[in-house]
């Protein structure tokens, strides 16, 4: 039906199709729609606002179309958008009547908001669990590999001995904070828009506390103008993604160096790497520049989405729940293959710790331990020793190059320079670690006990947040069955939105 009494002809085509979308897409959208449908039909018959019957007939019908994934809707013109000819089919089968009742104490509005909440639910919950893996093989690498030496770089210069799995448990850190990030930003999942109407509340005695009960929310909204006009929820989890983004590409960036041949840290097994069409030999560890790439797409969605909602009236807005909404769980779901990449590198790299270790011995980088060794010896300032080193090494430079004598001595350091860099008199790189147990060195690995508990308590914390919203699915289905037939009626299933991932 295309004339709403106000409106007479339908939308343009072309505007329709860049507005809407096309009309075979899939049933992922009213799955959700219909979800919020369900909760708000159950809870209007509750309280007596609607005849029972007539939210019976109405549920039933719903049922029908979501047990067939809505395809009687398929092929069907959707002139004002897929979800308007869902309602209008509801008119035709049953009348406008039993159909027009879905409109009861509720807007188009608020029902956006909550459908949007429950669109982020799938790569919320995907990119949470897949950076907790992530984060749990790094803190398994830093615990095997604490006593794999290799070079610590600065500019892409060795520059102070460490291990591979003091990087590994560094990065380790870093995700604990974008996890808390994306935990705080999730809490907005908690609150249901639904029962704020158009962004100003309604006469009619409806319970959103009830409703937002049989959608998985913890609470209803305690403001309407907030419930629809904001989507700060989205703004918060694209940017928490973002940082993440920046976290994973770092470590990325790193891998892929200590992959190459120059390095040869690493080695990918079969599994992780790709040929090319022309060079027999090559070995591309390409996972890792997928992650570098596909790990910026949230901070592009997060410049798009706050270009578009800022300067906005703060009301129900076009440019703010859809345009600025429009690729948010693109940019999530792809912030979460970014991750999943990465965790299977780190979990299927092997290191060399020969080839860490040799290039750990040869690059000077016990430097910095012979000056602190020198102010804790020799009395002198850290600024003196570094003095003293540096000269110590440009010496040692001239000796290899056919310069001055090889067992040239300094008179300020015990044992000979020569014996220094080959690791005399217990400076050498392994040695330097172990007693870099200060500061948060690598030779404290303790340091991340207090990871390991903060990584199970958000486990924990997004467990529970996903069991409630599975509880929900169940006590939504029961409460629809106990209203559409008898109380021993098995409840209908509920349709998913796509394979692998919850309705």
């Amino acid at each position: 039906m295309d004339d709403t009494g106000r409106i007479r002809r339908p939308l343009t085509p072309t505007a329709r199709r860049i507005v809407f979308g096309e009309p075979a897409a899939g049933p992922s959208e009213l799955a959700l729609v219909s979800r919020v449908d369900r909760a708000h039909l159950v809870m209007l018959a509750e309280e007596g606002l609607v005849a029972r019957a007539a939210a019976a007939t109405l549920l039933i019908e719903i049922e029908r179309l979501r047990a067939g994934r809505f395809a009687a809707l398929d092929g069907t013109e959707a002139r004002r958008g897929r979800y308007l000819l869902y309602e209008d089919w509801l008119a035709a089968r049953l009348g406008e009547g039993i159909a027009g009742i879905l409109r009861t104490g509720r807007s188009r509005n608020d029902l956006n908001a909550t459908v949007l909440l429950l669109r982020l639910r799938p790569p919320v919950e995907r990119l949470l669990s897949e950076t907790l893996r992530l984060q749990a093989i790094l803190l398994a690498g830093a615990r095997r590999h604490a006593a794999t030496v290799m070079p610590g770089y600065t500019h892409y210069q060795p520059a102070v001995p460490t291990t591979y799995g003091h990087h590994l448990g560094g990065v380790a850190r870093a995700l604990d904070r974008d996890l808390e990030a994306l935990g705080a930003a999730a809490v907005g999942l908690d609150t249901s828009p639904l029962g704020a109407g158009t962004g100003h509340g309604t006469a009619q005695p409806i319970n959103p506390v009830r409703t937002a009960a049989l959608l998985g929310f913890t609470r209803p909204a305690p403001h309407s103008l907030d419930a629809v006009a904001s989507r700060d929820v989205v703004l918060r989890l694209l940017a928490a993604a973002a940082v993440l983004g920046v976290t994973v590409s770092r470590l990325a960036a790193d891998l892929l160096l200590w992959t190459t041949a120059e390095f040869a840290f690493l080695e990918l097994p079969d599994e992780l790497v790709g040929s090319s069409s022309a060079m027999p030999q090559k070995r591309n560890p390409f996972l890792l520049e997928h992650v570098k790439g596909r790990s910026a797409r949230a901070a592009g969605a997060f410049v798009a989405a706050a270009t578009a909602m800022h300067a906005t009236p703060f009301a129900n807005s076009v440019a703010v729940g859809t345009e600025g909404c429009a690729g948010a769980v693109e940019a999530l779901d792809a912030a979460a293959d970014s991750v999943t990449l990465l965790r299977l590198v780190v979990a299927g790299a092997r290191p060399q710790p020969a080839a860490m270790l040799a290039r750990a011995t040869a690059g000077q980088i016990t430097a910095t331990a012979w000056a602190e060794r020198l102010v804790a010896e020799e009395g002198l300032s850290f600024r003196e020793a570094h003095r003293v080193v540096g000269r110590l090494l440009t010496d040692a430079d001239k000796d290899d190059d056919g310069g001055a004598p090889a067992n040239r001595r300094s008179s300020v350091a015990p044992g000979g320079t020569q014996e220094r860099r080959n690791g005399g008199d217990g400076i050498d790189p392994a040695g330097v670690v172990r007693a870099a147990r200060f500061g948060g060195g690598p030779g404290a690995p303790a340091a991340l006990d207090d990871l390991r508990r903060r990584r199970s308590a958000a486990a924990a914390a997004l467990a529970d947040r996903v069991g409630c919203w599975r509880r929900a699915e169940t006590d939504l289905a029961a409460a629809v069955a106990t209203l559409t037939g008898p109380a021993d009626a098995p409840a209908p299933a509920a349709v998913p939105v796509a394979a692998g991932r919850p309705a």
